[in-house]
């Protein structure tokens, strides 16, 4: 059986097979059984690489923690997560840029390449606050035409809402396996779903990992 440990545009975790073109993770979620017993241990939320460094982990281990896997990168940002300053640095020092500049804020410190970026606290603490209100998930609302390719928003529909990628100015409707043909973007505010401040990030350059089926 799959483990429930695959994360959806909205932040929840479901079991579905294949893993997706990321890995991360947001602390430890599991009990000794590799049952999920909480939605999030602490607020850094991040976003890895499947393969780095030749490290190998048995999943849902007892007492580390809980492996989370993504369709692609605008899945986990949607769900509030954000790169790893790890195993995706440059991606890290883009990211933490562009979401600077989108808060029209100064640098955090400075890297190597000398390029300015924003310390994980700082960043961690502003997506914290703006993916969640305890376990209650927080949105905004937007007009398609506003928002910039990478943010995700929901549609309701006969079977539920469902989170749509915005692409090209249409909607991509999302799932666990890849996303389905584009349609127009209705009129009027939509939910959208993408925290505010990585909306900024795709706004000022920020370019996320598309799964496949989005091209």
């Amino acid at each position: 059986m799959p483990l429930q440990n695959r994360v959806t545009p909205f932040g929840e975790l479901e079991a579905v097979t294949g893993r997706g073109m990321f890995t991360g993770n947001r602390g430890r979620l599991h009990d000794g059984q590799r049952n999920v017993v909480r939605w999030a241990d602490g607020r850094r939320w991040i976003t890895c690489l499947l393969e780095f460094g030749g490290r190998h982990r048995e999943v849902m281990a007892p007492n580390r923690y809980t492996e989370l896997f993504f369709l692609d990168e605008v899945t986990a940002l949607a769900a509030g997560h954000r790169p790893c300053f790890e195993c995706r640095r440059p991606d890290y020092l883009a990211f933490s840029e562009a979401w600077r500049a989108g808060r029209g804020e100064g640098g955090g410190g400075a890297d190597g390449d000398r390029r300015v970026w924003v310390r994980a606290d700082e960043l961690d603490g502003v997506l914290d606050a703006e993916r969640r209100d305890g376990r209650t998930r927080r949105t905004t609302t937007a007009a398609a035409a506003e928002l910039p390719d990478g943010a995700m928003v929901v549609l309701g529909g006969s079977d539920g809402d469902t989170a749509h990628l915005v692409l090209g100015g249409r909607l991509l409707a999302w799932s666990a396996d890849g996303y389905g043909p584009s349609r127009p973007a209705p009129d009027g505010a939509l939910i959208v779903l993408t925290p505010a401040s990585t909306v900024g990030a795709l706004a000022h350059g920020y370019r996320p990992a598309l799964h496949p089926t989005a091209a």
